[in-house]
C-alpha cells in the first residue's frame, strides 16, 4: 500500500495550464469595475457586505487572502455566485 502511494505521489504526469490571471487578481479586478459600475465606495461595499472597509481595500489591492465565505458574501452582493467573481472577464 505504502509503496503505490508514492508512486501516486512522485507520478510526473503534466498538469494542465490555467490561462489567465491569478484567482486574487480576477477577484481584484472583478471587484473594483462592479463597486464603480454601481458608482460604490469601498466603504459603501463593506457596509453593504457586512466588512470592514480596509479588508474590502486590501482584497482590492490584491494584498489579502480572502476565505470562500468572503468570496460568497461578495458575490450575495452584486447578486453573482462566488465563481464569477474569480471568472477573469474581458
Amino acid at each position: 500500500m505504502q509503496v503505490w502511494r508514492l508512486a501516486c505521489l512522485s507520478s510526473t504526469t503534466p498538469q494542465p495550464q490555467v490561462a489567465g490571471p491569478p484567482a486574487r487578481q480576477a477577484l481584484a479586478i472583478n471587484l473594483i469595475r462592479l463597486r464603480r459600475e454601481r458608482g460604490w465606495s469601498q466603504e459603501a461595499l463593506a457596509l453593504e457586505v457586512g466588512l470592514h472597509r480596509t479588508f474590502v481595500a486590501h482584497v482590492e489591492r490584491q494584498v489579502r487572502n480572502v476565505s470562500l465565505d468572503n468570496v460568497e458574501r461578495l458575490a450575495r452582493v452584486f447578486g453573482l455566485q462566488a465563481f464569477e467573481l474569480l471568472t477573469p472577464h474581458p
